[in-house]
Order: C-alpha cells, then structure tokens, then sequence
C-alpha cells in the first residue's frame, strides 16, 4: 500500500499543466499613444460622463434602450463621430459608431456593451438607483459594473482613440446593445441584419476581484468560455378543487413531486481548461505547497475537486446545474385549488453538454409523473474562444500592468452573455471589466447599492485603452 501511494505521488507531480505559450509582449511604439493620456483627467471625465449616463433610464423590462443610445449618440456627435442609432420598436434601439482604420488588414475589433439595467428596490439602496450619484469617491447607480460603467469606459477609448488620431491597422467599433437582461433582444437583432463583421470582441463577463484565491491577491479574470442555459417550464395539470379536501392528481401537489425529481439530480463535476489555467497562474505566483498543487491538474483532481464542490459559487464553474427560479398558479384565493401551475428552471450547462442532452435527462427523471410536463423557453449552447489570442495577451498584460500581487487568466463564466452570439459568427470574444473590486462590491451586481470607484473608472479606462491600441494601432 505505501509503495503504490508512493508510485501515485510521483505521478501526479509530474502531470503538471504543460508547456503554455508565453504571452505576446507589447508591440513596440505603442505605448506613446497612452503615455500622452492625462489618465486622472481621463478618468474624471468618465466618472462623470457614467453619472449622467445613470440617469438615464433603461431599467428592462421594458428597456427604453432608446433613451441610453440617443445619450451616448449625442456624447459621440460632441466629438465628431456620427453613431447610427438602429431603432427596434417600442422604445428599443441599439447603437453602433465605427472607427475606420485606412487600410485595414484584419476583422474590426468590436467594444461590446448592453444598454440595459436590471430593476431595483429603491427603499433599499443608501442613494436611489438611477441617481448617478458621486460620493465618496464613487459613482452609485443601478448599472455602475453592470454593465453601464464598462460602455463608459469603452466610449472613453473610442474617444482617446480620435483626440489622439491613434493610426489604426483594424476598424475599431462601438456597439451598445438592448436586451441582454431578458432574452439578448438587441444582440439577435445585430446578428440578425446589422453585424459589423467583428474578428475580436471585448464584452462583459470576467472583473477583477481581490483576495480570490490567496490572501493579498488580485484575479483579473477574462472569460473566453460561458455555460450554456436552457430555460425550462415545469408544469403540472390536474383536476380544480376546495382546499379543504386534498385529493390526488392535484397540481400543486404533482409540481412539486417534479421538482424534487428535477433537483435530485447528481452533477458529476467537470474542471474546464480555463480553471486548470487560472489556478495554475495564481499558484506559481502564490508559491508553496498550495501553489505546487494548483499547477498541477491530476492535484486539483485529487485534492482541491472537494473544495471547489462545497462553495456554490466555485460548484457552479465545474457541474451542470438545475435550480428553480419561481412558481405560478392559476387561481385568486388560498382555498381553491388551481387545475395549472408551472415553476421556471434554469439550467446552466458546461462545454460538453448539450441543451438536448439536458433535457432528455431532465425529461426522463419525470417521466413516471403523468401531470407533469416540460416545456422549453429558450436555449442556448456553451462556447468559448482560445486564450491563445493576441487580443486576450493584451487584455491580460495590461490588467497586471505595474502589479506584483496580481495575476490575469482565462475563466470559464457561470453566467451567459451577448458573446455567446457572437461567437458562431467567427468572433473571438474575451469579458474582460478592467475594474478591481471586492466580494462585497461584487455582491451589488442586480443588488442593491451598485457602484463603482472612481479609481476603478480612470485606471480601467486606462487598461483598455492600452489594450486596444496594442492590438489595433499602427505604429
């Protein structure tokens, strides 16, 4: 037996993660573009252009996204640039601003954004969610990270791109979407007849978040993968009645029967290749034996798989999950039973399992229940982008630019957004917010007292400037 551990541990240390390909340096003559910014100018203005842009609002449902693209066309026309208002009915608009580089060798780089806030509760919140309030060094707002404060930062860009008349080897665009709360309205629109074409898309989806892994470390986190999801309607039919006399086949009753069924379910775990990446960067900068064992993939298997299970936040990154997410009735009073009822369920799938292969999963575990049905809403299939890319080598230097407690990696996102449209049509697309924020700022994200420092609107609007210039400028 001691043999055979032994024979085991001389294994797993040599499974280490591989060769990885170093990250492509700067290109050279770049760098003056930005180094001419007034960055604390810079970051003032977009702390203030952010204030303004809070107060517009475009709380979906219903959207309004019309009012947030006539604001930022209006900021752009200031500036010269003509942006091209798609208006979608009812309010709804997307908004797209071309920089056209004068020979241009690749696909455009595209600044992807929703124009979209979810909704909150105002008696909540310390200063009223569509304020735009500056206080204490921060912009409060609902969309301040998401994702209202990133479209400021990308307009910024685009705006020290013209005042800098930076040469570009590649169109640079800007594209402000409606929708993507609710069901990626504006993003299937521009998919549908409006797509500018982009070869690498910068969008939402990774942040910066301090002490993630290790005490006194920063994780800027870029996914290039998302889960899937396929949104489901439990339904359960069955005979109307009095409350006071319970029968079977009521349906209530049988939907709850089908949601301990779905529930019940065991995720098998499943680490993606961006975790094995991520963690093998911040253990070889954390060092020890933590760190000698996040580098090694066969060691996380083995001895960090359990850990991850038990927070349900690393549990979602590595399982298929199913949970859900409300209840409806079909009746008015607590003494009539209703003859239909349905619960949402939200599934998020890993890369590897399909929508279909879910649901006939799913299907299968009530099938022994003859109230109950299963309905499709919507579904969308996992995907993902190489992290062997120029565009995230610069997103990730740049993040960690003049940081020793900081590391940059790819990471495989638990929730979905617009670039998993964009993807299937030859994007390589990278969420990366170049902001720095802490777990309980992160908690404000569709919760209350949302904001977003000061700080973290001048150096991110630094960071992404870099970023695109090193990837779309000519010397």
């Amino acid at each position: 037996m001691r043999a055979t551990v032994g024979l085991l541990f001389v294994s797993l240390v040599g499974a280490c993660a591989g060769d990885v390909a170093p990250a492509r340096p700067a290109r050279v003559g770049l760098a003056k573009y930005a180094d001419a910014v007034d960055w604390k100018a810079a970051g003032e203005e977009t702390a203030g252009l952010l204030a303004e842009y809070l107060k517009v609002d475009t709380v979906n449902p219903p959207g309004n996204e019309l009012r947030g693209a006539r604001f930022l066309a209006e900021r752009l026309q200031r500036e010269g640039l003509e942006a091209k208002v798609v208006e979608l009915g009812a309010g709804r608009a997307n908004l797209m601003v071309r920089l056209a580089a004068a020979a241009s060798t690749e696909k455009p780089l595209c600044l992807l954004s929703h124009l979209d806030v979810v909704s909150a509760e105002d008696a909540q919140w310390q200063h009223a969610p569509l304020s735009g309030e500056v206080v204490d060094g921060y912009v409060w707002g609902r969309g301040a990270l998401d994702m209202k404060g990133m479209t400021a930062v990308e307009l910024m860009t685009v705006l020290q791109l013209k005042r800098r008349a930076v040469p570009l080897n590649r169109d640079v665009v800007l594209l402000a979407v409606a929708g993507e709360e609710v069901d990626s309205f504006g993003m299937r629109a521009a998919v549908a007849s409006d797509w500018p074409g982009c070869g690498g898309v910068v969008n939402e989806g990774g942040i910066g978040l301090k002490n993630l892994l290790f005490e006194g470390q920063t994780v800027f986190a870029i996914s290039v993968a998302e889960k899937g999801a396929l949104w489901l309607r439990l339904r359960a039919k069955g005979n109307a009645g009095h409350g006071s006399v319970p029968q079977p086949g009521r349906a209530p009753m049988e939907l709850l029967k089908g949601a301990q069924a779905l529930l019940g379910r065991e995720a098998a775990p499943r680490v993606h290749d961006a975790m094995y990446e991520l963690l093998r960067r911040a253990g070889a900068q954390a060092g020890g034996v933590p760190g000698f064992i996040m580098q090694r993939p066969a060691l996380v298997d083995l001895l960090v798989q359990g850990k991850l299970l038990s927070k349900p936040t690393t549990r979602a990154g590595i399982t298929d999950t199913c949970q859900v997410t409300g209840y409806s009735g079909i009746g008015t009073s607590v003494n009539v039973v209703p003859s239909e009822v349905y619960a949402n369920v939200d599934c998020r799938l890993l890369p590897g399992t399909s929508a279909d292969a879910m649901l006939a999963e799913l299907k299968d575990r009530v099938k022994d229940l003859p109230y109950v049905s299963l309905e499709v809403v919507s579904k969308l299939e996992s995907n993902g982008s190489t992290w062997d890319d120029p565009l995230f080598d610069a997103l990730a230097r740049n993040a960690v630019r003049g940081r020793t407690d900081a590391i940059a990696a790819p990471v495989l996102s638990t929730g979905y957004t617009d670039s998993l449209l964009a993807r299937p049509l030859g994007a390589r697309a990278y969420g990366f917010i170049p902001f720095e924020i802490s777990q309980e700022e992160l908690a404000t994200m569709h919760g209350k007292d949302e904001r977003v420092s000061v700080a973290n609107l001048q150096r991110g609007a630094e960071v992404l400037f870099r970023a695109v210039v090193d990837v779309a400028g000519s010397p």
